[in-house]
């Protein structure tokens, strides 16, 4: 059996939230493999961007910060994201030198003893750590969400989540629904509508589009309005669903073609398409189903974190039932400029709580 390695701050995930964390650990003082370490279950740098789909190329993304101490300048935006990031991530890392570990399945963290002035035994697929401190920096990508519909396994035809699209063109002469009002799902049907048969747009609430720029004013705003939910314990909206869709060119005329013409959800799965109360009906061969994520946490249960809302208690970065713990990229800084911020914070936070300083809310 291995021995358990000491570190103050073990970091987990190296994505975008992961990255700055490790960086603002670095610029402060931590050594990496001394004082700190970062796991990355991903085979490769880039966070989720590396599993992205072809066909979202670099010019089509919107909202891409640079990490701290590095832009990402040049990009060509004919270049698929999942290249451009993760080639960024990869020079990022190695400039900063912060030995990323990886591919590490990190399996549970628990309390090493009673109370929180101990270590957190962080249990991995490559032996253990025992930290002072944790910044979770998982994100969702891993744990797409699925609702689910009566009749769904009834249907003949094939159901996939955004998390396993690999471009449009595998939806040849396909009847398609897609599920969900977030940008992956306009944006999944402007790509399959030149190749499909026929699409039909469905969500749950009309979609808000937003015309002219998100301001920072305005981007406060909908930050605020998820804080307010992580505060009370309850599962985050992500920051995306409370700014509403950007009204660009390409969805103007995805609304003038009607490819953007929106249905309300249906009410049950058939097994040649979907149906709704009032007797409408749409056959369909491929339920695509671009219902977002949810955060990856179930290594965190041991640590008993969550509240009855169904979240955890977040102030700042810092979990509210255990100051050892901090979340990055976790409700409102789950954006990649709030994550830089939420990086900064939280490791500003863990600094006081090694010298034995009272702590402070870490504003991310």
């Amino acid at each position: 059996m291995s021995e358990t390695r000491m570190v103050d701050v073990v970091v987990i995930g190296a994505g975008q939230a992961g990255l700055s964390s490790a960086y603002h650990l670095r610029h402060t003082g931590f050594e990496p493999e001394r004082d700190f370490v970062v796991l990355d279950h991903s085979p490769g740098p880039g966070g989720a961007w590396q599993f992205r789909w072809p066909s979202l190329t670099y010019g089509k993304v919107h909202g891409m910060h640079s990490l701290p101490g590095m832009e990402l300048t040049d990009a060509d935006p004919a270049r698929p994201s999942a290249e451009v990031v993760g080639a960024y991530f990869d020079r990022y890392e190695h400039a900063f030198d912060l030995r990323v570990r990886r591919p590490v399945d990190v399996t549970a963290v628990r309390p090493e003893s009673d109370g929180p002035d101990g270590r957190l035994l962080v249990e991995t697929s490559d032996g253990d750590w025992a930290a002072r401190a944790l910044i979770n920096a998982t994100g969702t990508w891993d744990r797409p969400f699925w609702p689910r519909y009566p009749g769904q396994e009834t249907f003949r035809g094939r159901q996939l989540h955004t998390a396993r699209y690999a471009g449009p063109e595998e939806f040849t002469g396909r009847r398609v629904v897609v599920v969900g009002g977030g940008a992956s799902g306009t944006q999944h049907l402007l790509e399959l509508a030149p190749y499909a048969a026929a699409t039909t747009w469905v969500t749950r609430r009309p979609p808000v589009f937003r015309e002219g720029p998100f301001d920072q004013e305005a981007g406060r705003a909908a930050v605020a309005l998820v804080d307010e939910r992580v505060r009370q314990g309850l599962v985050p909206r992500s920051v995306v669903s409370v700014t509403g869709l950007p009204l660009n060119d390409a969805v103007r005329r995805g609304i003038a073609e009607g490819v953007l013409d929106r249905r309300p959800m249906f009410d049950r799965i058939v097994p040649d398409g979907v149906e709704w109360d009032d007797g409408q009906r749409v056959e369909a061969d491929v339920i695509l189903w671009a219902t977002g994520f949810r955060a990856a946490l179930d290594h965190l249960a041991p640590l008993r974190l969550r509240e009855p809302g169904g979240g955890i208690r977040v102030e700042g970065t810092r979990a509210t039932a255990d100051p050892r713990v901090h979340l990055v990229g976790y409700g409102p800084s789950a954006s990649t400029v709030g994550a830089n911020r939420a990086g900064r914070a939280a490791v500003r936070d863990i600094r006081r709580l090694l010298a034995g300083e009272p702590s402070r809310p870490a504003a991310a």
